[in-house]
């Protein structure tokens, strides 16, 4: 139970893992009261390792104002199915990720509420100043980001629980931005999963091509790749500078060779199901 308006008891389920290990490093640094709950003997070690004492998964969420699930989604189902009822109710279930949620795979429960953050990771626009935040480039240890997230209430009290777990494991915290869990999945995986990494796999793959079938030096090729690739982004998002004349021909002749001329349908909610299945190895979603 809260013990103050500012301090909350939370509950991290999944403790030792990648994201666990991430989401527990910032939350010993606050004054919450937290329980850190790990199944997996690699995991246990990576806790206690860290100074960390460690919890049974049962009265770490019975007491706690949130619990945060910070396993894989693919493991998501079991977990909630095994730890959802043992909830006290009026607590927040934090998920990490929308697909799962979205997906409508998670155990419920009337008195339990809902609810999902993801982190933005730093931008690619932020103004570093420090060693540190130059090379935190996934956020929650020097690199302000952004965070969005989803609660399934209208109580301020529980928006105000949540709004402070996700400042604290996604810390230094720039800014939450609120949206609905359909609009999360939207942006996770669609707009970023879906675009914006698949963009940056292919630089990466075109990067190869340069190097390892046209044979340029490869420290060329980087150079000239990155260089432009920070252009490329801060013309394309931000209008920084008008893209050339010759540059727009060849971004055309680009777009008709590698894109199709109905990729936009990926933001429609059936091949929003569809990419979700993929991920979550589900032959279908159902509604």
């Amino acid at each position: 139970m809260s013990t103050t308006a500012d301090t909350y008891t939370i509950a991290v389920i999944g403790a030792g893992g990648k994201m666990g290990m991430r989401v527990s490093n910032n939350l010993a640094r606050t004054a919450h009261r937290v329980a850190y709950v790990e199944n997996s003997p690699a995991g246990r070690q990576r806790t206690t390792d860290a100074g960390r004492s460690l919890t049974d998964a049962a009265p770490a969420v019975a007491d706690a104002d949130i619990v945060v699930f910070a396993v894989p989604d693919l493991s998501l189902a079991q977990v909630t199915a095994d730890l959802v009822p043992q909830m006290r109710s009026g607590a927040i279930a934090l998920t990490l990720d929308p697909a799962a949620a979205y997906a409508g795979l998670l155990t419920d429960r009337d008195d339990v509420i809902r609810a999902v953050a993801h982190p933005c990771h730093p931008s690619i626009f932020l103004q570093r100043t420090t060693p540190e935040e130059y090379a935190d480039t996934f956020g929650g240890i020097a690199a302000p980001q952004d965070s969005i997230a989803a609660i399934e209430s209208d109580d301020p009290a529980k928006k105000a629980i949540l709004d402070a777990t996700v400042r604290a494991i996604y810390a230094p915290i720039i800014d939450v931005h609120y949206v609905t869990i359909k609009q999360l999945a939207q942006l996770e995986p669609t707009l970023v999963e879906t675009v914006a990494c698949m963009i940056g796999g292919l630089l990466n793959e075109a990067l190869d091509e340069a190097v390892h079938t046209m044979g340029v030096p490869e420290a060329a090729a980087r150079s000239i790749l990155y260089g432009h690739t920070q252009v490329a982004l801060a013309n394309g998002l931000r209008g920084d500078n008008p893209f050339s004349d010759a540059c727009l021909i060849a971004m055309d002749y680009g777009r008709e060779s590698i894109i199709k001329e109905d990729w936009k349908k990926i933001f429609r909610d059936d091949e929003l199901d569809k990419n979700l299945a993929r991920m979550l190895h589900l032959d279908h979603i159902e509604r």
